[in-house]
């Protein structure tokens, strides 16, 4: 969820710069003093509107960038390979150290790469919606939709885990492991 928060921060910025200088993004482009700055305020205000095809794929780019540079902060190969091979562990046919470090370097790229492209499409397909069918009210947007998704599938697994505790619970109490009584 945090690229697509990102990419979207990123492009609402100069926006809302320009809905600062004058009240919205095109009667605030218009109110600029200087002409040269009047022509650059307009033309990102025409072309980072939301819906437009320059916003469309502007984001489509920062969703991807934002995915690898948050994951290259999030995870490390090589503290990854090191912990591995200090408790013991390794993966069969590829030696410890470095080459396990390279190796969980290339499967996270590729990881990466699906779950950017993943969230690009879930991202944009909102936008491309209202682009293409503006008589459908559609106001949910991408971001919204996985931390809508997310937060359900959290409540489900806690659902699961307390049932699952109350079983046991239950098992506990019928069965007579409670020791000698005396």
């Amino acid at each position: 969820v945090i690229p697509p928060i990102f990419a979207s921060a990123l492009l609402m910025l100069p926006l809302t710069v320009i809905g600062f200088m004058g009240g919205n993004t095109a009667a605030g482009a218009a109110a600029a003093a200087d002409t040269e700055m009047n022509g650059v305020l307009t033309w990102l205000a025409a072309n980072f509107s939301s819906g437009t095809w320059v916003h469309i794929i502007s984001y489509c780019v920062l969703v991807i960038f934002f995915s690898f540079f948050y994951t290259s902060i999030m995870f490390n190969p090589e503290e990854t390979a090191d912990n591995l091979r200090k408790y013991g562990g390794f993966i069969p046919g590829i030696r410890p150290g470095s080459n396990t470090a390279a190796y969980f370097d290339y499967v996270l790229t590729r990881l990466t790469m699906i779950g950017a492209l993943y969230l690009t499409f879930v991202c944009v397909l909102p936008e491309l919606l209202r682009r293409y069918y503006p008589e459908i009210p559609f106001y949910i947007g991408g971001t919204s939709l996985l931390i809508v998704v997310s937060v359900t599938m959290d409540t489900v697994t806690q659902v699961q885990s307390h049932l699952i505790a109350h079983q046991y619970e239950g098992m506990i109490r019928k069965s007579k492991l409670g020791g000698r009584k005396k």
